[in-house]
């Protein structure tokens, strides 16, 4: 078990270890490009799906394939923003988080995302599980525990490289498309009833809770974290034009491999509506049960086993991005790496766990349940990762020219509305329903409701943070200069080559007046700045994070600035200690004087490491002239 430093890249072993060819074809880069998207889309069709689908489709017949079609949408928007994220600023989800908010707030936002992945892995070890016993009879908790083999596989398959995982799950996903292609075939739906199904209508409550377990089962906030990390395993030229391209490349692999997810999604859920819900069969919300009625109802001795088989490959291909999604949560937030054989069992114990003890308390007939109620879960956690997301990709700072747009910014945060609201909704009724049912109400009031407030909280301060963040910096935005102060300044030339040492604080105001003083229209003025972060001292000029970036902006626009008065100015971005870089650029230099700002003391810190000035003072060889704040 490690921490990484500030640098390090999500899923460090497959790291670009795909290699874009610049000369090579449009249709060749294309396809050196496609692949993430596609493990992204097994989330999409996973057991959880099957269940929220089959309840959904059996009990409103098909009412709820609008429901589909937009969390399809929701979907390919949110991915896209993803993938964009990963792409430009080189950081998946949870790693930009961890840059923007405080460490308290980070963890939380790790047990969340923790108990989302969780609830994900839920739902595909029952899933298989099931597969297992519909398809050899064998029973559930044998089944589950068989699961836990296939971290094997997933160790196995990331040895041999990301594109020969990405063939296996896109092998996987051709099992289930053409499965279902002949469930279709053998189940001949109404397809004018099926369009009506496209009209948006939400029937009764009950419609809503399996409305916001589609949701949930569709957009899930495990590929958010994996999307913003696989696209990460391209190499491609990190140019303008190569970036732009990256972006569009990756927004056609989502939108192939998302819509094939909803066309299988819609295909389980019309087949439910055609084979149960015109049959009279309203209450068939499990797997097994459906199972047990395709072969009759269809006349098909195919039907069954070809479900079988695709619930097995879905479970699959799933829980190897869960666990995937698993490691870069942990490596995101906690800056920590432990081995992938580790980190892979203990995610699926953690998966394992309720499924075993759901199994043995309340019978196999609870696992339609459970799987419905993981989806609602997953759904709860999407909040929490759709808005930092949407914070981050319209950062102008972090994405630069990449930022979205205003129409895309819109578009997202309708879609968080939309997904909030619900969830308040669900949450709110639920907790109605518990507090007039309930015997002893006052375990809920003192356990529940302040845990519903709390996290009503987290959300909104999730909201506003990166706002006032913003404002905070834009305060501390150079250049601090007052036009009409410099205007004012008397001109007269005492030094012709100045250095002067920034630290971007309000001192900088001052240090530029007496600098511009003493050497008026004709002197040459050197603008010095070093970067202290963990990253820069390791990397040097090779950092590419986003202090780095910030500074050199702001050197940028502190020349700019200068230059448009008259003024020629250099600029020089150093890095690693502020003592030892600056005499080391002063003393190799050619300077007249060097001016340093001394604001602030903090007594012990200065009593132990001392201060910037006094170190500087004495290594430079040239007059230092020591502005105070």
């Amino acid at each position: 078990m490690q921490h990484t430093n500030s640098n390090s890249h999500s899923l460090e072993e497959v790291h670009e270890s795909v290699a874009v060819g610049q000369n090579t074809s449009v249709w060749k880069k294309i396809l050196a490009f496609f692949g993430p998207a596609y493990m992204i889309s097994v989330g999409y069709m996973d057991p959880g799906n099957w269940a929220t689908d089959i309840a959904g489709g059996s009990q409103f017949g098909y009412t709820l394939l609008w429901v589909l079609l937009m969390s399809n949408i929701m979907a390919l928007l949110l991915q896209s923003l993803s993938a964009r994220l990963g792409i430009v600023s080189r950081r998946d989800l949870a790693q930009a988080s961890r840059e923007t908010y405080s460490k308290g707030v980070n963890y939380v936002l790790y047990g969340l995302a923790e108990i989302a992945i969780a609830a994900c892995d839920l739902a595909e070890v029952l899933g298989m599980a099931i597969g297992l016993k519909l398809l050899f009879d064998l029973p559930l908790l044998w089944g589950v525990s068989i699961t836990m083999f296939d971290t094997f596989l997933l160790l196995f398959l990331m040895n041999k490289g990301i594109k020969k995982m990405e063939a296996f799950i896109i092998g996987l996903i051709a099992i289930i498309g053409l499965s279902f292609l002949a469930e279709m075939f053998f189940a001949k739906p109404d397809l004018a009833e099926a369009a009506k199904g496209l009209i948006p209508s939400i029937p009764s409550s009950a419609a809503l809770y399996i409305a916001i377990g589609i949701i949930g089962a569709t957009v899930m906030p495990h590929n958010l974290y994996l999307h913003s990390s696989l696209v990460q395993t391209r190499k491609f030229d990190r140019t303008f034009k190569g970036i732009k391209q990256a972006i569009r490349y990756n927004f056609i692999d989502s939108f192939i491999a998302l819509n094939m997810a909803f066309f299988v999604n819609a295909a389980i859920l019309i087949l439910a509506a055609a084979t149960f819900y015109t049959n009279g069969f309203h209450e068939v919300a499990d797997i097994q049960d459906a199972h047990k009625l395709l072969e009759p109802m269809l006349g098909s001795g195919w039907a069954a086993p070809l479900f079988a088989l695709a619930l097995i490959a879905a479970g699959q291909s799933s829980t190897i991005t869960g666990t995937l999604a698993g490691q870069i949560v942990m490596e995101g937030y906690l800056n920590l790496r432990i081995q992938p054989w580790v980190r892979r069992i203990v995610t699926r114990l953690i998966a394992i766990a309720p499924a075993f003890l759901t199994i043995l308390y309340f019978g196999e007939e609870s696992t339609g349940e459970l799987l419905v109620f993981s989806q609602v879960i997953l759904s709860l956690q999407l909040g929490f990762a759709i808005i930092p997301l949407i914070h981050f990709v319209s950062d102008k700072k972090k994405m630069k020219e990449f930022a979205i747009g205003n129409v895309t910014k819109i578009a997202s945060w309708a879609i968080a509305l939309v997904i909030v609201s619900l969830n308040a909704k669900l949450v709110y009724d639920e907790i109605y329903s518990w507090l007039t049912t309930s015997e002893n109400p006052v375990y809920i009031w003192v356990f529940v409701v302040p845990l519903a407030l709390a996290a009503a909280g987290l959300l909104v301060y999730i909201i506003v943070e990166p706002i006032i963040a913003k404002q905070r910096d834009s305060a501390k935005l150079v250049p601090h200069q007052n036009q009409m102060t410099l205007k004012d300044l008397p001109q007269r030339q005492v030094y012709r080559n100045i250095a002067l040492a920034l630290d971007f604080s309000k001192t900088d105001t001052r240090s530029i007046s007496s600098a511009l003083q003493l050497g008026g229209q004709e002197a040459q003025y050197t603008l010095i700045h070093i970067v202290e972060t963990v990253g820069a001292m390791i990397h040097g000029d090779q950092a590419e994070d986003y202090e780095t970036n910030s500074d050199m902006e702001y050197l940028v626009k502190y020349k700019e600035s200068l230059e448009e008065r008259g003024y020629s100015v250099n600029i020089r971005l150093n890095f690693g200690s502020p003592k030892k870089q600056i005499p080391l650029i002063i003393n190799e230099g050619n300077f007249d004087i060097l001016i340093l700002g001394a604001h602030g003391h903090n007594w012990m810190k200065d009593i132990i490491f001392g201060t910037t000035v006094d170190a500087v003072r004495h290594k430079v060889k040239i007059p230092l002239l020591i502005i105070k704040d």
